[in-house]
């Protein structure tokens, strides 16, 4: 069987039809769920681009494999799925976005070539490529934000757009009324269509090199499909720009109770450039339809892909699994953007089809069961044939959910969050350890610890399911002690042991003692016969040293 693996940049949960959104209709993701199984609460294990999707990309939470931020190289050795899966005979390859950074230091000092076999795969995050584009080709006055070659603005050449960069010109831009470039950066350019055929565009055409791969490929296969939309700068081509309008944006999800006292953290987030861009209602106007005519589009391309694996007779014998590494406030809780543990942000959709018979009786279900991003490696090592390592993986495979049993499953979910590397910790005054902030949800209370000094956040979400009201603002809560308790068994949790499993462990015991070495015995008695036969009997003689 393969795998297609397909990721959406900042898709919220809730932007979907077959979640309910009441205005946007989803088709083909629809489709999909219909095929398989919608799991409805699913976290990532942190809120963040980069440090999600090596969760993802890993199977371990991001304090185990430590690329907490956006830049943060994985370090050389981290056991990726492009590891695991080639193990049992499958091959691992991206088509789009990472956000991974090599670890260019560790591979020097490891004498690992880049342009080797298996230094390619150290500085990909495990994967083979086929086509990499992180999607973000912004220019300034230091040069490229990434400086990696464009294979998306290489395309656009070869298309007749001119300019050495014509993502920015094109793809990230529309016209103003006099004519000049009206940049996608700014929000209030979100209403005007890209200055771009709409099948030139960055979804279309990560499509098409996704439909190329999947032509060309011997299997098994697994196939990372990672789209940079509906994810920032907010601007798409007609007809697409002018889909949704005023009536379609929900009025925003916040009260005034959450400023008032509130966290320092939170407060923090909520005054930064982008909590204030999203506080203003006009932004919202023209953001939200450009991000639904993203979602729009995306799905559009999800049904030209599933068309093709249907004509090409591989809809049969491929896993397809729809997902994203983390939402998007859109104004809610006075935020834009992601970073915090609020639901629209670190909540994510996840729907997977498997073709095979054992599925058949799932298909068309959602299940509710608490699901964490890393989960997605295991589920894949074990739709591979393979046992899952879990000294090494720190995620549960789905496929007793997806063949419908019910396994002994988590009691919470575990979100992780460093926020050293941004103003907000400057602003706080924070020491780069402090700035860091976790999460524990067990399906009804949500604790978020917050190093630093601060006091906890706490919102029960039977109650208060838009998480205005923080329970620990008055102080010591009898929530707290339980979910503490939750936060410290998951801290003590063994995740660094990934070169010796268990079952190695077990199956070493005693082996040394075969081999010979029997220290601490009183007189022999303790251990079986056979272990001190070698050491009994007559003694041999000793060599005469005594003549010349």
């Amino acid at each position: 069987m393969n795998i297609l693996f397909i990721m959406y940049d900042q898709l919220r949960f809730d932007y979907l039809g077959c979640a309910g959104h009441p205005h946007l209709k989803t088709p083909n993701f629809d489709r999909v769920a219909a095929k398989g199984v919608r799991f409805t609460n699913v976290y990532v294990q942190s809120p963040i681009c980069g440090a999600s999707r090596m969760c993802f990309y890993t199977g371990r939470y991001t304090s185990s494999h430590g690329a907490a931020w956006n830049g943060f190289p994985l370090r050389v050795g981290e056991h990726t799925l492009g590891d695991h899966l080639r193990r049992l005979g499958m091959g691992c390859w991206l088509i789009g976005k990472t956000h991974m950074k090599a670890d260019a230091e560790g591979m020097e000092r490891l004498g690992l070539a880049p342009d080797s076999v298996i230094g390619a795969r150290q500085a990909e995050c495990g994967f083979d490529v086929w086509q990499r584009d992180d999607g973000l080709w912004g220019e300034g006055p230091d040069g490229f934000y990434d400086e990696k070659r464009s294979p998306y603005n290489e395309y656009l050449k070869s298309k007749g757009y001119p300019g050495h960069n014509p993502w920015s010109d094109f793809a990230n831009a529309g016209v103003d009324e006099a004519g000049d470039l009206a940049s996608g950066w700014m929000f209030m350019n979100a209403d005007k269509p890209a200055n771009i055929a709409e099948k030139d565009s960055e979804t279309p055409w990560l499509t098409g090199e996704a439909m190329r791969f999947i032509d060309q490929a011997e299997g098994p296969w697994c196939a990372h499909l990672s789209y940079i939309k509906p994810h920032w700068p907010y601007i798409v081509p007609a007809p697409y720009h002018d889909m949704y309008g005023p009536d379609h944006v929900p009025a925003a999800t916040r009260h005034e109770m959450e400023r008032e006292d509130p966290h320092p953290v939170y407060d923090a987030f909520m005054s930064n450039r982008i909590g204030q861009a999203f506080q203003r209602e006009e932004v919202r106007q023209k953001v939200i339809p450009a991000y639904m005519g993203l979602i729009k589009q995306a799905d559009d391309q999800l049904g030209r892909l599933l068309d093709h694996l249907e004509a090409s007779g591989r809809m049969e014998d491929t896993m397809i699994v729809l997902t994203s590494d983390h939402g998007d406030y859109l104004g809610d809780h006075w935020l834009g953007e992601k970073d915090l543990f609020h639901d629209p942000s670190v909540k994510i959709p996840m729907i997977i089809h498997d073709p095979r018979a054992e599925a058949d009786a799932t298909r068309g279900t959602t299940c509710d069961a608490p699901v964490e991003s890393i989960d997605l490696a295991a589920t894949f090592i074990e739709a591979a044939g393979g046992a899952v390592p879990r000294h090494i993986v720190e995620g549960r495979s789905l496929m007793p959910w997806l063949r419908g049993d019910t396994p002994d499953w988590r009691r919470y979910v575990v979100s992780e969050y460093d926020y050293s590397a941004t103003p907000q910790c400057v602003k706080l005054g924070l020491a780069p350890k402090d700035a860091r902030l976790f999460m524990v949800f067990d399906g009804r209370w949500k604790l978020i610890h917050a190093e630093g000094g601060f006091r906890p956040m706490l919102f029960d979400l039977q109650t208060d399911p838009e998480e205005f009201n923080d329970l620990a603002k008055a102080g010591d809560h009898p929530e707290l002690d339980g979910l503490y308790k939750y936060l410290a068994e998951w801290g003590r949790r063994q995740a660094q042991r990934v070169t010796r499993s268990d079952e190695q462990i077990i199956a070493g015991r005693g082996a040394s003692m075969r081999k010979g070495i029997l220290p601490f015995l009183a007189d022999g008695s303790e251990v079986d016969a056979e272990l001190t036969q070698p050491l009994r009997g007559k003694a041999p003689p000793r060599p005469d040293r005594t003549g010349g």
